[in-house]
């Protein structure tokens, strides 16, 4: 519960003001409900005994029924402006935290983000930021304007009725409610959890099965996937359905402490005016408050079945949270580098593991290009990844040098350098959008200027031009077409330093020597240092370093 009330009070702070405004209005609310109900039993009551008299000519109906009119009409006025209120904040919450959250998991280790899946990932980050919605909504704000509307009840029933009827009414429900909020969310816990993973097991198959309906189709393992959905779902609906039953007999168990409540209050009521200490009018006030404070409670239903999955939603949540981000710093003056150096440059698998490769050394001027050799596994992407500063080196140092004989060592990603790894990042938008993500003010003559530097102009013209629609992860290009894409979008950041982890794979040999030929072209001054296998990139180096050999060492020049 720890984790629930953290992100409660983060997203309290991040819209306190209105959320201030809404709890207040949701205690008027409540408090109008119950002098509403408590005014027309007093008016009812205090009518009859004043008829039975044979004073009702006297009694004043004018002003009662002006306040029944003021509180019913306040109250509709008060409900629109508190739900006005506390909605629009909590989505500007849970925007901002939204941003925290991805900012947070930007924060990760590189190694670790590579093993997360998209889409299991973005489902679970979706569904848990949908559950702490009602964290605020029907949990926090909800019982805070309940709690402090029994609280001011309680002392005005003593001073309008008498303390023993505030002493019924006010702590019966604050002890009732409290015990069947308690102990139905202990029984929810389970089924919720239950719940809360069925239905993620049934989103992820059947994002699984759309995916992949191609091979499925092909192997005959389409109707074995409908059939785990169908199972995971299933599941889902039996975990509903214990919910369900725990809601119902949290709501008995609300109803017959209700019912408990104003039976006492108006028995005790009874007993009194029949003593003579107090009138039948006023202790009809306590009765119907009894009666209209039920609404105080009443959320507590639906937030027992909902609890569990908030509480799971907030442990997964925090740990992903960064830190609130101060004023940004001022950056520095951009300095184009004019060498690249790896100094003794060493990494290791895994805390405490083993030496992937003897030490690098390698110095870079503009308008050279290295090439990385290797059998696979050697650590080549290693090495591209710690000059990227996405992955910190377990020895030595990756160091750029400035103009001015100034030295910076990289311990993060640097606004200088590019990267494109073997795994292509497109998103499901235009040939135009993904190319924008690399330079958002390119003009299109820019685009397509990098489109012929990675030999693709001619296939995205085929295609469409720049507002070809592509897929899901850029469905619609072949592998090598999707690695041209993401290389045209490098281009365009027009790097000083430009990494590239095997950028010819999957084409022919002489597509593969125009588009080297067509990086260099585009970016003259860059300084180049890939993972190469094929002869066409090897060619294309300036200096080839062997990764993995006993000794990191040149092996000659282009």
């Amino acid at each position: 519960m720890n984790n629930l009330f953290y992100i409660a009070k983060l997203l309290f702070l991040a819209e306190r003001r209105p959320l201030l405004i809404g709890l207040t209005l949701s205690a008027v609310v409540l408090l109008m409900g119950v002098a509403l109900l408590g005014l027309s039993g007093w008016f009812i009551t205090a009518a009859a005994a004043a008829g039975i008299a044979g004073i009702g000519i006297l009694f004043n109906v004018f002003a009662p029924s002006a306040m029944v009119r003021f509180l019913a009409l306040g109250r509709t006025v008060a409900r629109y402006g508190e739900r006005l209120s506390t909605h629009d904040a909590v989505l500007r919450a849970l925007s901002a935290l939204r941003v925290r959250l991805l900012t947070g998991l930007l924060r990760w280790p590189h190694r670790q983000l590579e093993r997360l899946r998209a889409d299991a990932m973005l489902n679970r980050v979706t569904a848990d930021i949908d559950a702490l919605d009602g964290v605020l909504l029907r949990l926090v704000l909800p019982g805070l304007a309940g709690g402090l509307t029994l609280l001011l009840v309680t002392g005005v029933l003593a001073w309008l009725v008498d303390p023993l009827v505030a002493l019924i009414v006010g702590p019966g429900y604050l002890i009732g409610a409290n015990f069947v909020f308690f102990l139905g969310q202990r029984l929810a816990r389970t089924p919720a959890r239950q719940a809360e993973a069925a239905l993620q097991a049934t989103r992820r198959r059947l994002i699984q099965m759309v995916t992949a309906r191609e091979d499925l189709t092909v192997y005959g393992q389409i109707d074995a996937a409908a059939a785990q959905c169908h199972h995971a779902s299933e599941r889902f609906g039996a975990a509903r359905q214990k919910l369900d039953r725990i809601e119902r007999r949290s709501g008995l168990g609300m109803d017959i402490a209700g019912g408990a409540i104003v039976a006492l209050a108006l028995g005790t009521g009874a007993a009194l005016a029949q003593a003579g200490h107090l009138s039948a009018a006023s202790a009809a006030i306590g009765v119907f408050a009894a009666l209209a404070l039920a609404e105080t409670v009443a959320p507590i239903r639906r937030a027992l079945t909902e609890i569990g999955r908030m509480a799971q939603a907030a442990r997964r949540v925090r740990p992903m949270l960064a830190e609130p981000a101060g004023p940004p710093p001022i950056p520095p003056a951009a300095r184009a580098p004019v060498s690249l150096r790896l100094r003794a440059l060493a990494g290791r698998g895994g805390a405490g593991g083993s030496d992937l490769f003897t030490p690098v050394d390698l110095c870079l001027k503009p308008g050279e290009t290295a090439a990385l050799t290797g059998p696979s596994g050697s650590g080549k992407s290693t090495v591209l990844l710690m000059v990227a500063g996405a992955l910190p080196p377990a020895g030595g140092q990756v160091i750029l040098g400035a103009d001015d004989g100034q030295e910076a060592v990289i311990d993060g990603p640097q606004p200088q350098i590019a990267m494109v790894p073997q795994r292509h990042g497109l998103i499901a938008g235009t040939v135009a959008q993904n190319l924008r993500l690399g330079a958002p003010g390119a003009s299109d003559d820019r685009l397509w200027a990098a489109l012929r530097a990675a030999c693709l102009d001619h296939v995205i013209t085929a295609r469409g031009g720049l507002e070809a629609p592509l897929g899901f992860r850029g469905a619609g290009l072949s592998g090598g077409e999707a690695r041209r894409l993401v290389l045209a979008r490098a281009i365009l950041r027009n790097p000083a330093i430009l990494l590239l982890d095997e950028p010819t794979e999957g084409l022919d040999d002489k597509t593969a020597r125009a588009v080297m030929l067509g990086v260099r072209q585009a970016l003259p001054e860059a300084m180049i240092l890939m993972a190469a296998h094929r002869p066409a990139e090897i060619e294309a180096a300036d200096q080839r370093i062997r990764i993995g050999a006993p000794e990191a060492r040149p092996l000659g020049a282009a």
